[in-house]
Parts: C-alpha cells; sequence; structure tokens
C-alpha cells in the first residue's frame, strides 16, 4: 500500500500542460482588456489636457489685450511681448498632446459675436472634424 502512494504522490507532482495553458489564457485576456482600458483613458487625458491648454492660451491671449490694446497676431507672440516684458506662456504650451501646434485665428469665424480670437487644437486626427477642441 505505501508503494502505490508513493507512485501516486511522485506522478502529480506537478501542473499539466492544459492547466499551464488555461491560466495563461487567462492572463492573457485580462492583459488584453487592461491595455484597451489603458489606452481609452489615455485619449481621455489627452483630450482633457488640451482643454486645458485652450483654456489658458484663451486667457494668455485676453490678457495681452487688456495690456496691449489688442489682440495678438499671432500664438507666438505671448513668447515675446513687444516692450520685452516676461513671457505670457512658455514654448511647451504651443503644442497640443498629439504633437501639433495650436490653431489661432484673429479676428475668430467662430467667436465672431465676442470679438474674441479662435483658438483651437485638430484633436486626435486632422481629418475628424468632430474631434476639435476650441474655445468656442
Amino acid at each position: 500500500m505505501q508503494l502505490r502512494k508513493h507512485r501516486l504522490d511522485s506522478v502529480r507532482a506537478g501542473f499539466t500542460l492544459m492547466e499551464v495553458m488555461v491560466v495563461m489564457a487567462i492572463i492573457v485576456i485580462l492583459a488584453g482588456i487592461g491595455g484597451v482600458m489603458y489606452m481609452r483613458y489615455l485619449e481621455d487625458a489627452r483630450r482633457d489636457r488640451a482643454r486645458i491648454d485652450v483654456q489658458m492660451l484663451t486667457g494668455a491671449v485676453q490678457n495681452y489685450s487688456v495690456k496691449y490694446g489688442d489682440y495678438p497676431t499671432s500664438l507666438a507672440s505671448l513668447l515675446q511681448p513687444p516692450d520685452g516684458a516676461r513671457p505670457y506662456i512658455e514654448q511647451t504650451i504651443l503644442i497640443d498632446p498629439w504633437g501639433r501646434e495650436y490653431h489661432y485665428q484673429y479676428p475668430g469665424q467662430r467667436n465672431a459675436a465676442s470679438g474674441k480670437p479662435d483658438i483651437w487644437s485638430d484633436g486626435p486626427t486632422v481629418a475628424d472634424a468632430g474631434g476639435v477642441i476650441g474655445n468656442w
């Protein structure tokens, strides 16, 4: 009886290939779901950052207008004010989260009623008109 029990224990000492494959499949499925969720949150964070940047640029343009009596001709004017004063923004704010420059138009078409300039980002893709993030 002792010999038989010893043989069963030695045969059942590890995992079978099937058990290892099932565990690996579960891990792959969970990693795939987690990756998709992470990418969605990453894209949402980029959109939120673009909205905040557009609002910051709008505020800087309005401050420029108050000090100099007119809106700047471009966003680059915020980096070097005419009187050599401290810049209103840093260079890095002029680039959106997708690596493209923010657009600026004065007088703005979308803010024509208020006389303010339009500032916007094309969003993740230039071709996607619905992805535009602007100050209107």
